[in-house]
Parts: C-alpha cells; structure tokens; sequence
C-alpha cells in the first residue's frame, strides 16, 4: 500500500496542475471505486462538474482536493489509493488504460485542457465527495494548503510525524500509555499517520528497535529515537520519490521511484545486515511481515 511518501508525491505532482482548475467532465467507469462516496455515481459526477478544485492536500495516506465554495470551502474530493490507485495526470489525447476507474477533465487557467486518470488494478482504492469538518486543535489539516478543515472521512486519522503541527509530546504520552508492540503502534493510524510496513520495518531497523518490543518498555530516550528515525526514513523515501517495487505505485507521470535500492531491513531477508553482517530475517506479522535483524534489534 502506498503509505507518506508515496501519496505526497502524488499530492506534490497533482498540486501545481489542480489548483484553481475547473472540472469540465466526469467519467465512472467502475462505480466500486465510489463505494466510500454517499450517493449513486450520478451525483458524483453532477456535483463535481463545473467545480473548481482550490489544491490538493495530504495528510498521511489520504489525499483531497478541495471544492471551491462562496466563502469557505465547505467540500473536497477525497482519494484514497488502497493498494494500488493511481492518480495519473495525462494529456487529453492520451492513451487510456484498461484498469481506468474514474476520469476527470480538466480545464487550468495556465495550462490548458488536461485529464486525470484514477487508475486502479485491484480496486482497493476509492474516491469521494465528503464534508469537510474543522479541525479541533485549528492548524491546518494537512500538508498543501493552509486550510484548517479536513473530510470527515479524515477526521480519525492523526497527524503524520512530518506535519509542522503534530505533538510529540501527546503521540509519547499516547504511545507510553498503550498496552501493545511497537511495530502495532506505528502502523496505528489513530496514533501517527501515514506509515506503513516498509517504513516501519526501515525505521525500527535504523532505531535499534524490535518489532515485537512492548510499547510501554520503551524509555523516554528510545521512544525519541525512534520517531527521529521514522522522520528520517520518511524524508528520505520522499527525496528518491517513494519506494516502488512494481507498476502499481507510480507518481503522476507514471514514473517510479527508487528508494527500493536504500531499504536496509524491508525485503531484504537473508542478505546481510548492513551495520552488523547477520543476516536479516522476516517473521509472519499481521498477516504480512517484518524484516530485522536478530543481532541489532533485540527484544529489550
């Protein structure tokens, strides 16, 4: 699933090409992708038609484009990728894809006609008109736009540790407080947002940390440690433009990116740790996996 870095590279490719555009035309080939939208396809398309989108906007894994209104903006396109959407912004001519869900043309004051595509192999992804709510502590929602409002559909799902308004010293007291595993805590998206497998795997690697420790073991040193690893896996995942294994994460250009050559514990199993030299492990984990080192990251 793509998890910060790669949904903010969409958001920061979309983002110059989408504000201030207006929606000319929609187009619902497969109405699943619109099973988080209240209403049938028809109203999707007549409310987003000859709407002006005002940017786009992130927080974690969730991606929205606000709906310009009379005042405030009271709506947004929400997306969300799942595990293999792909927001693509293509000229109007182009080529269309088989696995095409939702179709948006676009008219941008500076640039002109173009199209966005929603394409979506496994159909995990979805897209959405939601109500936008105040956010309670009154930061801005999310990375993009100033904006202190955020989907309903949002509204659950806590600030990512790269946001200029997340707590540290509440997500510590949450942490310290919760009777569970670290690897489990950081996949919380009630607790931090937008991390996910891979780059838990990275950071507790990087921290020293094993996936199976209690969160309420963890000192008040290590707890720091740890989310600045989290920060600095992240960072670095967004400069090589997220990790992409396959075709199915790509950014709106449809290119890939390559942090996938930097992971030193995700996917790297039976190779040898690169501080250490024993060889990494993965264990069953929720239905997936972790990736560490038996030597560096000891249960503690």
């Amino acid at each position: 699933m793509p998890e910060l870095p790669e949904v903010e590279v969409v958001r920061h490719g979309l983002e110059p090409a989408v504000t201030g555009a207006r929606i000319d035309a929609v187009e619902v080939f497969d109405e699943r992708s619109l099973r988080r939208h209240v209403g049938p396809s028809e109203d999707f398309i007549e409310r987003l038609t000859g709407a002006t989108l005002l940017g786009a906007v992130r927080r974690g894994k969730f991606l929205w484009l606000p709906l310009a209104g009379a005042d405030t903006p009271t709506e947004a396109l929400v997306a969300h990728l799942g595990m293999s959407g792909q927001v693509l912004l293509r000229d109007l001519d182009a080529e269309p894809s088989a696995l095409t869900r939702v179709r948006f043309t676009l008219t941008h004051p500076l640039h002109g006609p173009l199209r966005v595509d929603f394409v979506d192999q496994r159909i995990f992804g979805s897209m959405a008109i939601d109500a936008l709510l105040p956010t309670p502590d009154g930061a801005a929602a999310g990375y993009g736009l100033p904006l202190a409002s955020i989907p309903s559909q949002v509204a659950h799902i806590a600030r990512d540790p790269l946001d200029p308004a997340f707590d540290e010293r509440l997500y510590r007291r949450r942490l310290a407080a919760k009777r569970t595993t670290v690897k489990r805590a950081l996949l919380d998206q009630t607790l931090i947002s937008g991390i996910g497998n891979i780059y838990a795997d990275e950071a507790l690697w990087a921290a020293r940390v094993h996936y199976d420790q209690p969160t309420e073991t963890l000192s008040t040193r290590k707890s720091g440690e740890l989310l600045a690893e989290v920060r600095a896996v992240l960072r670095r995942a967004l400069v090589e433009g997220g990790t992409s294994f396959d075709a199915q994460y790509v950014n709106v250009n449809g290119a890939s990116g390559y942090f996938s050559h930097s992971l030193r514990a995700y996917g790297q199993q039976g190779r040898p740790c690169a501080r250490c030299g024993r060889l990494i492990v993965r264990e069953q984990f929720m239905n997936r996996g972790s990736h560490f080192c038996p030597r560096c990251q000891r249960i503690r």
